[in-house]
């Protein structure tokens, strides 16, 4: 199993809708993804610190997938369609970060 980190940086001025990431673009990756690999997936809002502190992260999504080669060939059918609606809920571009599940 592998996880991708999908990480939506929070600036000043950065926007996100969370209305339409959780109810249009994480039902898209769903349905397109579930039957590729996508074993599941977990979304986190970014909340202040104990010191009062702004998120480094506005959203930081978590995706499961079978294996590397699992996410690639589900990346190559739809990752165009995937990565072009993000257009619709924020104004900036994420980073990804692929991580082996250790434990």
């Amino acid at each position: 199993m592998i996880a991708i980190s999908v990480l939506y940086p929070k600036t000043a001025t950065s926007k996100f809708d969370t209305a339409y990431y959780h109810d249009s673009h994480m039902k898209l990756v769903d349905a397109r993804w579930s039957h590729m690999g996508l074993h599941g997936s977990r979304v986190m809002h970014g909340v202040p610190g104990p010191d009062g502190g702004a998120p480094t992260y506005a959203v930081i999504t978590i995706l499961e997938f079978e294996s590397m080669v699992a996410f690639g060939k589900a990346a190559e059918a739809h990752g165009a369609e995937i990565m072009g609606d993000i257009a619709n809920f924020t104004d900036v571009s994420p980073i990804l970060q692929f991580n082996e599940i250790a434990v």
